[in-house]
């Protein structure tokens, strides 16, 4: 495996809609959140994890860029993105979101399906990088994998998962393996340990803005 994620690079963006339901939406909701917040003014962003460029073409098109940093700890990943942004004036680092060094640069900054993969040390170590790296005032824009607050619950949103995952076209081998990740490759946690560890961070504003299934999309200011 050359990342983090259930897929390969070559196959990332075919099956990615596949096992996250809406997932265009969220790119949607995150661009409507950094307008209603940013307004029309020119801004620089980090995106941490940033996969295949899927987020970087959108923004490159849809937002008014002084400066923006592309970062993810897969070389594949990252050479994948540089080429589907090849027309675009963008800066790439080979580098996770738990070992940034940036300081106080970027009015937005987003991590996108990333943190669920780290254990809760380098967890938080990520999450008080992506602070540190925005500006006074600066957003932090992130979607993970969150985990049902009971047992029953997550069995409930697992087999939704797999229903979902079987009508998109995938087999019941595929979606039964990508359920048995759950806590063994990724690590999601409670909405409310989210809120906890943005505010132990020192965010000033942390709020829930979009969930589905297992997907859950926060904003937190500085």
């Amino acid at each position: 495996m050359d990342n983090k994620s259930a897929f390969n690079v070559n196959r990332y963006d075919e099956n990615i809609r596949k096992v996250i339901p809406l997932y265009d939406e969220i790119y949607q909701q995150i661009f409507s959140l950094i307008k209603v917040y940013c307004g029309d003014k020119q801004i620089s962003v980090l995106d941490t994890g940033c996969g295949t460029g899927n987020f970087g073409l959108k923004a490159c098109e849809s937002l008014n860029l002084s400066k923006f940093v592309l970062c993810d700890p897969s070389e594949k990943m990252l050479s994948d993105a540089k080429m589907k942004l090849a027309d675009y004036s963008c800066q790439f680092v080979h580098i996770g979101s738990e070992n940034l060094d940036f300081e106080n640069e970027f009015d937005v900054v987003t991590a996108i399906q990333s943190h669920h993969y780290f254990d809760k040390v380098t967890r938080e170590k990520a999450v008080a990088n992506c602070f540190k790296a925005l500006k006074n005032g600066g957003i932090f824009i992130y979607f993970e994998n969150t985990a049902p607050f009971t047992e029953a619950g997550k069995n409930i949103m697992l087999k939704r998962l797999e229903n979902f995952g079987m009508q998109s076209g995938r087999t019941l081998d595929e979606v039964k393996s990508h359920s048995a990740r759950y806590n063994k490759e990724f690590f999601p946690i409670t909405i409310k340990e989210h809120f906890e560890l943005l505010n132990k961070t020192g965010f000033q504003v942390a709020e829930l803005f979009w969930h589905s299934y297992m997907q859950s999309g926060f904003y937190a200011v500085k």
